[in-house]
């Protein structure tokens, strides 16, 4: 489908882009988000993409498809305050021990706190301290930092067709994990890492494996 969008007062042709995002993001405008990726399926649960229409609506643009003269609006005071409050909210219930971090200054949400002027956080933490799994030969997953953007569990079902993560209860006690909250040593992981390279926190990381020998550390790798 083919047409123009007005994004911000410019127009933007659209000609292959699947969604309202990619559209924008033609336009040289970089919207933020934490569950969108182009090669995986939609899921739209962070929100933080959402735009404007003229008669003051918002939606999520990655799940939006783009129409022949719609218009849309990404940097609106309502849009900024709901980002803002969508931001404050995904922080109240992470672990934000940021300094003993492995992804401080590499992470997509501190980065965000940063760029939105966050920093007091209004909302009371809700969520119950979970274990820190280290059981796996490649990840360590710290449930405490995962903000349920579903990246994790998508690339590993969708790309690598495993599926060894997925969500789990519901409602303010949904996490990700693998099924019967395993450790995921115990699951058909394939240590691949692919988990690792889409979440935006530290809630994977990758497992550095060090032997010392006498005064020199050498790392472990495949030859």
């Amino acid at each position: 489908m083919k047409g123009t969008m007005i994004v911000d007062g410019r127009k933007v042709e659209f000609d292959q882009e699947k969604n309202v995002l990619e559209v924008v993001r033609k336009a040289g405008i970089n919207l933020p988000t934490f569950c969108y990726h182009s090669e995986l399926s939609i899921y739209g649960a962070c929100r933080m993409c959402i735009v404007e229409d003229k008669w003051g609506g918002t939606f999520a643009s990655c799940s939006q498809l783009p129409k022949d003269g719609m218009e849309v609006f990404t940097n609106t005071p309502k849009v900024q305050k709901y980002r803002k409050t969508i931001l404050e909210m995904i922080l109240a219930n992470h672990d934000r021990d940021c300094t003993a971090c492995d992804r401080t200054g590499k992470c997509e949400l501190q980065e965000l706190a940063i760029r939105f002027g966050i920093k007091d956080i209004r909302f009371d933490h809700i969520g119950k301290r979970l274990p820190i799994d280290k059981s796996s030969l490649s990840i360590i997953r710290n449930p405490n930092k995962c903000i349920l953007c579903g990246d994790c569990v998508r690339v590993c079902e969708e790309v690598q067709g495993v599926g060894a993560l997925s969500f789990a209860h519901r409602g303010s006690n949904m996490t990700v994990s693998p099924a019967f909250d395993r450790d995921i040593a115990e699951v058909n992981c394939i240590n691949c890492g692919q988990c690792r390279a889409v979440c935006p926190t530290g809630a994977i990381i990758i497992k550095m494996i060090i032997k010392r020998y006498g005064k020199q550390f050498t790392i472990n790798q495949r030859e």
